[in-house]
């Protein structure tokens, strides 16, 4: 197994598990290797190197210890992202494109409240706010949509 870090076009870093570089190399080319936090395809590897602990290592870019050092204020960052959106993922019906459209059901009583999650544009946004109808935007990684592997 090797463990690669990478890096999507946004900047977000992450670690990939792959059985070769060439099966890396395979899942690249197929779209098959996205960015965990924005779902971003335009990922590359990064240059990797062991992990030294440094006397120099500042106490402000860490936030917690864990059992093999400091954890970078990024990486918990990520983690608990990732962890706010599985959750949500969870806890919500996905009604694709028809979110406009149900959350008005919801509002005006016609069908019973739901937590939903869906895609509408900025503009049918827009209307259900101006509607009283409380909507947030957030982008989720396409990855946790499906089954992890």
């Amino acid at each position: 197994m090797k463990v690669l870090d990478l890096q999507c076009a946004l900047g977000h870093d992450f670690e990939g598990w792959f059985a070769s570089e060439d099966d890396f190399q395979t899942q690249l080319q197929q779209f098959m290797v996205e960015c965990p936090l924005c779902g971003d395809h335009a990922v590359i590897k990064k240059l990797s190197a062991p992990r030294l602990s440094l006397a120099s290592h500042r106490a402000d870019h860490v936030v917690q210890q864990d059992t093999q050092g400091p954890v970078p204020v990024e990486q918990a960052l990520a983690t608990a992202w990732m962890a706010m959106a599985r959750k949500l993922i969870a806890e919500t019906t996905d009604v694709g494109h028809r979110f406009a459209e149900e959350a008005r059901k919801m509002h005006y009583g016609e069908v019973e409240e739901r937590n939903i999650r869906g895609q509408t544009s900025t503009e049918e946004a827009k209307a259900l706010l101006e509607e009283g109808i409380d909507v947030l935007p957030l982008i989720l990684p396409q990855a946790l949509k499906g089954p992890l592997q």
